[in-house]
């Protein structure tokens, strides 16, 4: 549960810096390069990054966000920590 939260989370913050991330993207010379500078960008793991890298455009839209974060939300209130 703890894992699918932390991907979770990285597509959550893509979204919100999605400008950032296409540009990071887009310069990246491959899959490598673009998994490292999205991990970087975002602080995020490889899991993370392969999300974001995973992640169709059509995702991006404010519904779809919304859904992923109080998806999001629930699995962080199942923790007993939060985290």
């Amino acid at each position: 549960m703890r894992q699918q939260l932390m991907t979770l989370e990285a597509l959550v913050q893509a979204m919100d810096r999605r400008d950032e991330v296409f540009q990071v993207i887009e310069d990246s010379e491959d899959m490598d390069e673009a998994i490292r500078r999205v991990s970087q960008l975002l602080g995020v793991g490889e899991l993370g990054s392969r999300a974001v890298l995973d992640l169709q455009a059509r995702r991006f839209t404010r519904d779809q966000r919304r859904a992923l974060a109080s998806y999001a939300e629930e699995l962080r209130s199942k923790l007993p920590d939060g985290r």
